[in-house]
C-alpha cells in the first residue's frame, strides 16, 4: 500500500519474483489487485492499469467489470474472497497491492479471510511524488488518455458516472465535454492528484495510530 506514484505495483512484482526464488518447487506468488478503478475494462491508461508490468506473475481483480456500471466494496470483498481462498486452495501466495483506505479491517469477521496480514507501504519523499506525478501524467497524456475517455464517451458510458470516477475522468470528461480548457485541465488534475496523494498518506499515518505496523520502504 501507499499514496499514488508511490510505485506499488513495482514493488509487488518485484516482491512476488523475490519470493518466488525463495518458495518450494510447486508455490509461487499471485497478486490481488486492490485499484477500484482497475476492476473496469477499457479503463488503462487513465487507471495506470499498466499490465506489461506483471510480465509472468499472475494477477486477479483486473477487468472484471464494465464501465458505467456499479461496482461497490461488497462485491469487491466477495470477488477477493474467491480469489484469496482460489490461490491459498494451491498453495500459492497472494499479495494484494494498490489501495490506501478501505473498510477491509472487517472482512475476516465477515468473510473468514486472514486475521493476519503483513502491511508493507512504499514511501518517497513529497518532492519525489510531486515529481514523478507531474511525470506520469504527460506520459499519460502523451500515450491517449483523452482518447481512451473520449472512446468511453463514445461508446455510450454516460460523463456524469465518468465525472464521478474522479481525477482523470473527471477533468478529461470537463475537457472534453468543452466545459474546460486543455492546459487548465492538466494544470487542475496535476493540483488534484498531489491532494489525492497526500489524503491516502494522511489515512495510511491514522492506521498507524490505530496500532497497525507498516512496513515502509523505500521504492
Amino acid at each position: 500500500m501507499g499514496p499514488t506514484a508511490s510505485g506499488k505495483t513495482r514493488y509487488a512484482v518485484s516482491l512476488a519474483r523475490e519470493l518466488n526464488r525463495r518458495l518450494p518447487e510447486g508455490c509461487h506468488c499471485e497478486i490481488i489487485s486492490a485499484d477500484s478503478r482497475q476492476v473496469y475494462r477499457r479503463m488503462d491508461i487513465g487507471t495506470g492499469k499498466d499490465k506489461e508490468e506483471y510480465g509472468e506473475i499472475p494477477v486477479h481483480l483486473l477487468d472484471i467489470a464494465e464501465p458505467g456500471t456499479e461496482y461497490n466494496v461488497y462485491e469487491y470483498q466477495r470477488d477477493f474472497a474467491q480469489a484469496y481462498r482460489d490461490i491459498c486452495a494451491r498453495g500459492c501466495l497472494p499479495i494484494l497491492c494498490g489501495g490506501s483506505g478501505s473498510p477491509g479491517k472487517k472482512a475476516p469477521s465477515v468473510m473468514g479471510l486472514p486475521h493476519h496480514t503483513y502491511y508493507i507501504g512504499t514511501l518517497v519523499t513529497r518532492e519525489e511524488r510531486r515529481a514523478r506525478i507531474a511525470r506520469r501524467l504527460d506520459e499519460r497524456l502523451d500515450g491517449g488518455m483523452v482518447e481512451e475517455i473520449r472512446s468511453l464517451l463514445e461508446e455510450g458510458v454516460p460523463s456524469e458516472t465518468l465525472i464521478r470516477y474522479g481525477l482523470e475522468y473527471r477533468f478529461i470528461t470537463q475537457y472534453l465535454l468543452g466545459e474546460i480548457t486543455y492546459d487548465f485541465m492538466r494544470e487542475r488534475l496535476y493540483i488534484a492528484i498531489c491532494q489525492f496523494a497526500k489524503r491516502q498518506m494522511t489515512w495510511l499515518r491514522g492506521m498507524e495510530k490505530d496500532g497497525i505496523v507498516i512496513h515502509w520502504t523505500q521504492v
